[in-house]
């Protein structure tokens, strides 16, 4: 078990977010579920569907701040303004494809509409970046998903020499 604290934060990624017309609740949800799990969730943010906008905010987060995990929520799914992956993959050094298909294996088994997800995950930096669906529901599930694996990830990602398979059942 790992036992740094780790630094979040998590923008979410709404036109009529951004715009005062509806009223953001997955972003909070997610943002307790990790404060729950232990991280300090230093930053929250909303930006429109804009891929500059995506962009400046993670750069900023990770590069400026040194967040350690940064979670978007919205704009994963096959709309012609859902360009949050495409604004996320341009800021990454490495994808960790695994992420992304676990949260889509695990969704496809409740809706076949998980399928069009289109949400990835990667590290920038020492940083992870993780793409989430923009309904709570989905943002909680998907995010549940990655919960048991998180703190080893982003252990791993700032250099932890501990072997990956120590504490397992084999």
């Amino acid at each position: 078990m790992e036992t740094e604290i780790f630094t979040c934060a998590v923008l979410t990624v709404s036109d009529k977010g951004a715009a005062g017309q509806r009223r953001d609740t997955a972003g909070p949800a997610v943002a307790e579920m990790l404060a729950d799990q232990g991280l300090t969730v230093a930053a929250t943010g909303m930006v429109a569907d804009d891929e500059a906008s995506i962009r400046q905010a993670l750069c900023r987060w990770i590069d400026e701040q040194g967040i350690d995990f940064v979670v978007t929520v919205g704009g994963t799914g096959v709309a012609p303004r859902d360009v949050t992956p495409e604004a996320t993959r341009a800021v990454l050094h490495r994808e960790v494809p695994g992420l992304a298909e676990a949260m889509r294996r695990a969704s496809c088994e409740k809706t076949p509409h998980a399928m069009l997800s289109r949400g990835l995950a990667g590290i920038r930096g020492r940083s992870l970046v993780v793409n989430l669906p923009g309904s709570e529901k989905a943002a909680r599930e998907n995010l549940a998903v990655l919960l048991p694996a998180l703190a080893h990830c982003l252990a791993k990602i700032k250099g932890s020499a501990a072997d990956c398979g120590v504490g397992e059942a084999s």
